[in-house]
C-alpha cells in the first residue's frame, strides 16, 4: 500500500478563558491508501478533534496534516472548503439527512458542491437502497437512514470516508450491515477512518490507533483483520 495520509507533530490548542488546552499534542501518524483504520480512545482524548482536522472542518494550531500531495494546515478557508467538498466523505452517528426530501433527493444533494459524483441509481443500488429511492426518511428504519448518510457520502466518489460512531444509533444486526458497506469502500481504495467507542470494531480494521490524552499511545497495524461475520457482536 502507498502512504496516503501523514500528520507530524500536529497540535490542536484552545484558548478557555486564560487557559490553553491542548486537545491534540503532537499527534504523529501515518496511514495507508484503502486502509480500514479504527481510532479508539475514551471521552476527551482527542478523537473527534482529529477526525475534524483530517476533515478539513478545523484546522491545526500547528504542524502538518499531509493528505495526498496537500498540506491542510497550509491551505486558506476557501482551499478546505474545496477539499471537503471534493475529497472527504462524512458519515455521522445521527444521519443528518432532510426529513422533506426523498432518498434520492437526498443522496443527489451532493451534486450542488461538488463535479465528481457517482450515478445515484448505482449508489443507492450498492447501499441496498434502490427501491426506497422515492421515499421520504420517516418512512425507513433508522439503518436504512443511516445507508442513506453512506450513499450521500460515497456519491462524491471520496478519497477519504470520515466516519464518527456510524454505528452508535444501532443495533448490532443492523450496525454489521452497516460496517459491511464501509469495509466495501476500502476494498475499493477508498480510505475509510472510523471514530469509535467500541473496541470489538478493531477486530476488523486493518489499523488501529488509539489515542489518549491527545496523544497517539499506538498505531497497529492488524496483519489478520477478522470477517465481520467472525466477531461476536
Amino acid at each position: 500500500m502507498n502512504k496516503f495520509i501523514e500528520l507530524k507533530n500536529v497540535k490542536k490548542t484552545y484558548k478557555i478563558g486564560e487557559q490553553k488546552f491542548n486537545a491534540l499534542d503532537g499527534i504523529d501518524l501515518s496511514i495507508d491508501q484503502g486502509e480500514f483504520v479504527v481510532i479508539l480512545g475514551p471521552s476527551g482524548a482527542g478523537k473527534s478533534t482529529l477526525l475534524n482536522l483530517l476533515g478539513g472542518m478545523d484546522k491545526a494550531t500547528s504542524g502538518s496534516i499531509i493528505i495526498g500531495e496537500n498540506d491542510l494546515v497550509k491551505f486558506n478557508d476557501k482551499q478546505l472548503t474545496k477539499f471537503r467538498a471534493n475529497d472527504v466523505g462524512f458519515i455521522f452517528q445521527f444521519y443528518n439527512i432532510m426529513p422533506t426530501l426523498t432518498v434520492d433527493e437526498n443522496v443527489n444533494l451532493i451534486k450542488d458542491v461538488t463535479n465528481t459524483t457517482k450515478d445515484s441509481k448505482d449508489v443507492l443500488k450498492s447501499v441496498g437502497l434502490l427501491k426506497h429511492a422515492s421515499k421520504f426518511p420517516q418512512e425507513l428504519s433508522g439503518g436504512e437512514q443511516q445507508r442513506v448518510s453512506i450513499a450521500r457520502a460515497i456519491m462524491k466518489n471520496p478519497k477519504v470516508l470520515l466516519c464518527d460512531e456510524p454505528t452508535g444509533a444501532l443495533d448490532s444486526k443492523t450496525g454489521v450491515e452497516v460496517l459491511k458497506l464501509l469495509r466495501k469502500q476500502s476494498d475499493e481504495d477508498t480510505t475509510v477512518i472510523i471514530v469509535t467507542h467500541n473496541a470489538l470494531i478493531a477486530d476488523i480494521a486493518d489499523r488501529v490507533i488509539k489515542i489518549k490524552n491527545g496523544k497517539v499511545e499506538s498505531n497497529i497495524i492488524n496483519k489478520h483483520p477478522k470477517n465481520i461475520d467472525e466477531v461476536k457482536w
